[in-house]
C-alpha cells in the first residue's frame, strides 16, 4: 500500500476526474490523497480521498459571474488565469504541497499544479503528469482549434516557417506571463530552464497520463515520452436530492426526449442569455427541453421546459433527443457516453479544440457559444435532430467508450510506476 498525492485546480471539470482516480487507486489498495481549492473539501472527502488544501480558493476570487467573465474573455482569458489566479499562489500552494507530499510515494499533477514538481524535486520523489484534454499537448502535428483566430492550425496550413513562428511567439508569451515562476523556482535553488510551464515544462520524464478518450486524438510523434492514453475517469458529482430525480423522471415520462442544455460548472455563470435562447430554440422546434442552470436565475418557463439547479449527467444525457453544451471535458465525455448527437457553444480554453474533435467523429454540430441565439440554435439543431447519421454515430461511438474505465487504467499505470520505482 502506497499513499498518492493527486493535485488539481479548476472547475469541477478539473476535479471529477482526480476524484475518480483516486476512488479507483484506493480500489488497488492504496490511500489517495487530493490537493485542490477548499471550496472542494467536503466534495473530496465525501468521495472517501483524503483531502489537502491548496490555494487560490476560488470562493476568494471574488464573484463567480465576474471571474468567469474575466477568464472565459477571448482575448486575454489565459493571461487572467495565470498572472491573477496562479502566479499570485505559488509560496502559498508551495507550502501546501510540501505538507500534503511529505508522506506521499509518488506525486500526480495537473497542468495548473506548478509546485508540485518542484516538490518532488526537494523531497526526491517520483512524479507523473497529466492532461484532461488534448489541446494541452499543443501538437505540432495535431494543433488544436484556438479562439478567437484559429492561430495555429492557420499557421501550420501556411507552411513550417510561420507555424514555427507562431510558437515561438505563444512560447515567449506565456513565459512572460509565468515569469514570477522562474523566479521563485531561482530562490529556491533549483536550476534555470528554458522550458515554458503551461508548454513543454508540465511534463514528468517519467510519464504522462493523457486522462481523455483515445477517439478524440490518436498520438503524436511530438508527445511527451512515456504518454499513455487511459481514458476519461469518470466521477458523476454528488447524488441528486431524491425528490429532484423524482420531478426528473416524471418530466421524462410526460413526453418524447428533450432537448437537454448544459453548461458545465463554470461557463454556467455566463448563461443568462443563452438560457432565454434555449428556451425559445426548443420552442421553434416543438420540442420539450432541460436546462441544467446551476445557481443562475432563468426566465419563466413554459410547460414543456424543466430547469434544475443541478442533475448528474449520466442520469439525464441517455434520455436526451440531443445534448447542448459548452464542450468542457468532462461535460462532452459523459455526453460522449450518452450516445446521443451533440450541439457544442464552445467559450475558450480547449472547449473550442474539443468540440471541433467530437464534430470530426460525426456526433456534433457546433456554433460560438457568443454567437448562440435561438435561431441559430435551432438552426444547427434540425439536421442533428433529423439525420440519422448522427444518432447512429454516436451509438456507436458511446459503445466503444462505455468498454473503457478510464480511472482503473489510470490508476494501473500509475501503480506501475510506483513499481518502478521501488525497484
Amino acid at each position: 500500500m502506497a499513499r498518492i498525492l493527486l493535485a488539481t485546480f479548476g472547475s469541477l471539470g478539473d476535479l471529477h476526474p482526480y476524484i475518480a482516480v483516486g476512488q479507483a487507486l484506493q480500489a488497488r489498495g492504496h490511500v489517495a490523497r487530493l490537493a485542490t481549492c477548499e471550496d472542494y473539501r467536503a466534495s473530496v472527502a465525501a468521495a472517501g480521498l483524503e483531502f489537502a488544501p491548496l490555494a487560490p480558493n476560488l470562493s476568494d476570487l471574488g464573484d463567480p459571474e465576474a471571474l468567469a467573465r474575466r477568464v472565459f474573455d477571448p482575448l486575454r482569458g489565459t493571461q487572467h488565469l495565470v498572472q491573477e489566479l496562479l502566479m499570485p499562489h505559488l509560496r502559498e500552494s508551495h507550502q501546501q504541497l510540501r505538507s500534503a507530499a511529505a508522506d506521499a510515494e509518488l506525486l500526480i499533477s495537473h497542468p495548473l499544479t506548478f509546485m508540485l514538481q518542484v516538490v518532488a524535486a526537494e523531497q526526491n520523489k517520483p512524479w507523473l503528469s497529466s492532461v484532461l484534454a488534448p489541446a494541452s499537448f499543443l501538437s505540432r502535428d495535431d494543433p488544436p482549434v484556438m479562439v478567437p483566430i484559429n492561430s495555429m492550425q492557420l499557421a501550420r496550413r501556411m507552411g513550417p516557417w510561420v507555424y514555427d513562428g507562431m510558437r515561438r511567439f505563444i512560447k515567449h508569451t506565456l513565459r512572460r506571463w509565468e515569469q514570477p515562476l522562474h523566479t521563485y523556482r531561482r530562490e529556491l535553488g533549483l536550476p534555470a530552464s528554458e522550458k515554458v510551464m503551461l508548454f513543454e515544462g508540465q511534463f514528468s520524464a517519467r510519464g504522462t497520463l493523457a486522462l481523455f478518450d483515445a477517439p478524440l486524438m490518436a498520438p503524436q510523434p511530438d508527445w511527451p515520452a512515456h504518454t499513455r492514453i487511459c481514458g476519461t475517469p469518470l466521477f458523476d458529482g454528488a447524488a441528486a436530492d431524491p425528490q429532484i430525480l423524482a420531478q426528473l423522471d416524471a418530466f421524462l415520462a410526460q413526453g418524447e426526449p428533450p432537448l437537454v442544455f448544459a453548461l458545465g460548472s463554470s461557463a454556467v455563470w455566463l448563461g443568462a442569455r443563452f438560457w432565454p435562447a434555449a428556451i425559445a430554440a426548443a420552442a421553434a422546434l416543438g420540442r420539450r427541453a432541460i436546462l441544467i442552470t446551476g445557481a443562475g436565475k432563468v426566465p419563466q418557463l413554459p410547460p414543456t421546459v424543466r430547469a434544475f439547479n443541478y442533475l448528474p449527467y449520466s442520469r439525464v444525457f441517455p434520455h436526451a433527443c440531443a445534448v447542448i453544451h459548452q464542450a468542457g471535458i468532462g461535460t462532452l465525455s459523459q455526453a460522449l457516453r450518452a450516445g446521443r448527437p451533440q450541439l457544442i457553444t464552445p467559450l475558450a480554453f480547449d472547449q473550442p479544440d474539443n468540440a471541433a474533435r467530437a464534430v470530426k467523429l460525426g456526433v456534433a454540430r457546433t456554433i460560438p457559444f457568443r454567437r448562440a441565439s435561438a435561431a441559430r440554435l435551432a438552426q444547427q439543431l434540425r439536421p442533428l435532430l433529423t439525420r440519422r447519421s448522427y444518432a447512429s454515430a454516436a451509438r456507436e461511438l458511446a459503445a466503444t467508450l462505455n468498454a473503457t474505465d478510464g480511472a482503473a487504467v489510470a490508476a494501473a499505470h500509475i501503480s506501475d510506476a510506483l513499481r518502478q520505482w521501488r525497484e
